[in-house]
C-alpha cells in the first residue's frame, strides 16, 4: 500500500494542474483512469514516478513525502528560443510578433515555418548582433504606466531562469499565453512569482516548468499612426534604432 502522504500529494497534484483523472491517466501511461492510484487500490508505478518528473518536474522525494521540494531545479528548465531566425544571408534577424501572433506563438513555438510569415528585420547595430532579439507588442494594460497596449518591446533572449532580475521586465511565453511582466522567485521556494505593474492586476504564481521561453525587454518602441504597414513599420523601427544607439553610447 501507497503511504496516505504519497496518495495526498498525488491527487493534490493532478488537481493543481487541473487534469481530470482520464486526462491525468492517459499522460502517465496509464490505462484509463488515476482513481485506483488515488484511493491507494493501486501502487505508483516507476514508470508513473518518471513521467511526472519528466513532463513536470516534480521531485520523487516528495512525491514519497522525503522532501519538501516539489520540483526539480530550476535550472533543468530550458527557456532559451526555440527556433531562432536567419536572414537570406544565414544572419540572425529580429522578427516581430504582433497582439495577433502572439495569440498562436505558444502553440507554433517549434514550427520555423511559422515565424516566416511574422515580418523579421536586420539590426544594423553591433550590441545586437551577439544575442538573440525578438519584438513583441504589448497586449492589455497590466504594465501600465510604463507600456501601453499596442506599444512594442525589444527583448533579449535569456537562457536560463537562474539569470532572473527583479528589476527587469520580462516578455514571458507560457504553454499557452504571451506576457510581459516582472519576475519574482521567492528564497527556499521553487515557484515563480509573475507581476503587473498597474496594481490592479494582482501577482501570481506558476511552476518554471510552464514558462516556454523568457526574453528581457531592453527597450520600448512605441510606434506611430503610420506603423499599420510593414515599411511604416520598418521606418519606425530604424528611427528607434537610431534613438537605442544613442542610448547605448550616453550610458
Amino acid at each position: 500500500m501507497e503511504n496516505e502522504l504519497t496518495i495526498k500529494r498525488f491527487t493534490d497534484l493532478r488537481r493543481e494542474l487541473e487534469y481530470t483523472q482520464a486526462e491525468f491517466a492517459a499522460l502517465l501511461g496509464v490505462s484509463n483512469t488515476t482513481a485506483d492510484i488515488e484511493r491507494g487500490r493501486t501502487k505508483l508505478s516507476g514508470k508513473v514516478v518518471a513521467n511526472l518528473l519528466k513532463q513536470f518536474k516534480i521531485n520523487p522525494l516528495w512525491l514519497y513525502g522525503e522532501s519538501e521540494q516539489q520540483y526539480i531545479e530550476a535550472s533543468n528548465t530550458s527557456v532559451i528560443p526555440k527556433v531562432v531566425t536567419v536572414d537570406s544571408s544565414d544572419r540572425e534577424n529580429m522578427v516581430l510578433v504582433n497582439a495577433k501572433a502572439a495569440a498562436g506563438y505558444p502553440q507554433n513555438i517549434h514550427d520555423t515555418s511559422w515565424y516566416r510569415q511574422l515580418p523579421a528585420f536586420d539590426l544594423p547595430i553591433p550590441e545586437f548582433r551577439n544575442a538573440t532579439y525578438r519584438g513583441f507588442q504589448v497586449e492589455g494594460d497590466s504594465m501600465l504606466p510604463n507600456l501601453k497596449p499596442g506599444e512594442w518591446v525589444l527583448a533579449k533572449a535569456v537562457e536560463d531562469l537562474s539569470e532572473v532580475n527583479t528589476n527587469k521586465v520580462y516578455v514571458v511565453v507560457l504553454q499557452d499565453s504571451v506576457m510581459v511582466k516582472k519576475i519574482e522567485r521567492p528564497p527556499n521556494t521553487n515557484k515563480v512569482i509573475l507581476i503587473s505593474l498597474n496594481e490592479t492586476y494582482p501577482p501570481y504564481e506558476i511552476e518554471p516548468y510552464q514558462i516556454q521561453e523568457l526574453w528581457q525587454v531592453s527597450s520600448k518602441i512605441t510606434f506611430g499612426v503610420d506603423a499599420t504597414t510593414e515599411n511604416g513599420l520598418l521606418r519606425q523601427l530604424q528611427q528607434s534604432m537610431e534613438e537605442l544607439k544613442r542610448q547605448l553610447k550616453a550610458s
